[in-house]
């Protein structure tokens, strides 16, 4: 059965992406690079302010994205829809970065599925 692995990424709207990325830098010493890739100890984490207005992060009522890493992406969007859940039909390569897949939680909630390069 595949699972979730950790956390890959936090998604969160923002009237001013730069500034609060910097806040979270600068107050909390989250050591992110331009693209908000940060290495925690237990594995890579993306954190990145998007700019309020994306469609990325689902409905514009969602405030935020969570990202989970999977294994497999291919096996975790099988195992999904075997089980009805709403699955989008596209997938994402970022060369260097990996592979994303996106389903909807019975909230309505976008969730992020990232393969890891």
């Amino acid at each position: 059965m595949e699972r979730v692995l950790g956390i890959g990424g936090y998604f969160l709207r923002a009237a001013d992406p730069s500034a609060l990325g910097a806040w979270y830098r600068e107050c909390l010493g989250l050591d992110a690079d331009e693209n908000g890739l940060w290495q925690p100890e237990a594995g890579p984490t993306v954190f990145a302010a998007f700019e309020s207005g994306t469609d990325y992060l689902g409905s514009r009522d969602q405030q935020s994205m969570l990202n989970f890493r999977v294994r497999d992406l291919d096996a975790m969007l099988v195992q999904l829809r075997a089980r009805g859940a709403d699955v989008a039909e596209q997938t994402q390569d970022m060369a260097g970065v990996g592979r994303f897949g996106w389903v909807t939680d019975p909230e309505g909630n976008r969730i992020e599925l990232w393969e890891p390069a």
